[in-house]
């Protein structure tokens, strides 16, 4: 197939040739700091991704988190319940993208604006959600055509329920395979619900809500109230809404604190830290740490139908192509990581472009090579994946220079990056694409050929073959077994 079926077996001619090269370009991973890590440090870092999928500015969930714990504090809330409520407020948008591509095609609009302007939108108000949807579908377009997409919209049924749906249930499973607590899960599931019974997506009345629910919706509304229109806009809204969204408890705390200068000035630079409970903080060892990267991968994969798995693959691919080349366990465990997180970025590009299946304009295609750029600057802001930012930022550039976004050469790319590169590429390949099918194995390496060595490394690519080999082997025993 591609070389000796059982090369492996044999002493691997690459890894010797690669070591010199891998223990000067890596810096070594001190797995030890790892395990003093913060989980909150780590989320709270990382929730920066979601507020781009759901087009808040900067902050939002960790700004929603401090109102929602300071309303905790107003009900002397116990620290089981705090804790609970904590990873909620910070995870509560876990599921944004797992309706972007469907609100994308049947608004035929950017879902990451559709999204922002919606949380200003009281959904009660028949008359406001119809202008809303009136100004957000089909933007730029005329009336006739803005009139025809409402009434797809009107024939899919109760789409908004099922997009609630969709939401809620991937935010409780990420939140699940995070292991935090089936508290912290339901009051994600439950975000969107109302106390008069009116919200989503179970219509749930009253204290049937879980309370950390009640808090969660009640402390990002506020929060998105406060971010655009000040205090005076949040207060507005918590007593129009008091009794139909927002339990009226919840809101008199609110409004409890809403006159306390010294609180909301801190909202300038956020910090929860000091608000996880103390005694039930989670540390991100290295298994949980491996979590939380698998968890937003599978964010950033939901974005889109082509790329159901493409995150998982790519660190799939890289980490066998490592092996190949004699990666030691702490390096193969950083590049699996990168490759798992390359792509966050891709949470700030509209599923407009992300799925068009026609050719890109110039001015689409300078959105999508935007992406690596926020994939560095939200991994860095994580302590536990500050150190592969770069590693997973440049997973786009190229030997020649001709890669993106800041064309890098040669002498910029140590090999995990190439490693990555090549991994990226194959995966992309060998993956249905809105514009073409999947393609076999074998062709997708004679397309990277065209670009070795001068763009992509050639003993990388002769380590994906191999490993490629190493794949096919079980099935081919079966075949002979059989």
């Amino acid at each position: 197939m591609f070389g000796s079926p059982r090369a492996w077996e044999t002493p691997n001619p690459l890894a010797g040739r690669v070591a010199a090269r891998l223990k000067c370009r890596r810096p070594e991973v001190d797995t030890a700091d790892m395990q003093e890590i913060a989980l909150s440090d780590v989320i709270g870092a990382l929730s920066h991704a979601l507020d781009i999928a759901e087009g808040q500015p900067q902050g939002h969930a960790v700004r929603s988190c401090l109102i929602g714990m300071r309303i905790a504090a107003e009900l002397d809330l116990s620290a089981e319940q705090r804790s609970d409520l904590f990873y909620a407020l910070l995870l509560k948008d876990a599921g944004c993208s797992a309706n972007a591509n469907r609100m994308s095609i049947l608004f035929d609009a950017d879902d990451r604006e559709a999204k922002a302007t919606s949380k200003l939108i009281d959904w009660s108000d028949r008359r406001s959600a119809f202008l809303w949807s009136l100004r957000t579908v089909a933007p730029g377009a005329g009336l006739r055509r803005k009139i025809e997409v409402l009434r797809g919209i009107s024939d899919e049924g109760d789409v908004t329920r099922r997009f609630m749906e969709a939401r809620c249930d991937r935010g409780a499973e990420i939140a699940r395979m995070l292991f935090l607590s089936e508290g912290t899960a339901t009051a994600i599931r439950s975000l969107d619900e109302h106390w008069d019974g009116k919200g989503m997506p179970d219509g749930l009345l009253g204290e049937e809500i879980p309370l950390p629910a009640r808090i969660l919706c009640l402390a990002q509304t506020m929060e998105v109230f406060y971010a655009t229109g000040g205090i005076r806009a949040a207060r507005k809204v918590a007593k129009q809404r008091r009794g139909r969204w927002f339990d009226p408890t919840l809101v008199d705390a609110f409004l409890n604190f809403t006159d306390d200068r010294e609180f909301w000035a801190s909202m300038e630079t956020p910090d929860v830290s000091e608000w996880e409970p103390q005694d039930l903080a989670l540390i991100g060892d290295d298994a949980r740490l491996d979590r939380i990267a698998e968890a937003f991968a599978r964010v950033i994969d939901a974005k889109s139908p082509f790329t159901a798995r493409h995150s998982e693959r790519v660190a799939e691919i890289a980490d066998g192509i490592a092996d190949v080349l004699g990666f030691d366990a702490g390096e193969r465990r950083v590049l699996r990581r990168a490759g798992l997180l390359h792509d966050i970025g891709k949470l700030a590009v509209s599923n407009r472009i992300l799925d068009k299946p026609g050719k890109l304009t110039d001015e689409e295609f300078e959105a999508v090579q935007t992406h690596p750029v926020h994939t560095l600057r939200i991994l860095e802001r994580a302590p536990c994946f500050a150190e592969l930012a770069e590693l997973a930022a440049n997973h786009h550039e190229k030997l020649d220079g001709s890669g993106y976004p800041r064309s890098l050469t040669a002498a910029e790319l140590d090999l995990p990056m190439r490693v990555l590169a090549v991994a990226d590429i194959f995966e992309a390949l060998t993956a249905d694409r809105p514009y073409r099918g999947p393609l076999p194995a074998q062709e997708a390496l004679a397309i990277i050929d065209r670009d070795v060595p001068h763009k992509l490394d050639a003993e990388v690519r002769r380590a994906l073959a191999i490993h490629i080999a190493r794949e096919s082997e079980p099935a081919s025993q079966s075949a002979v077994a059989a």
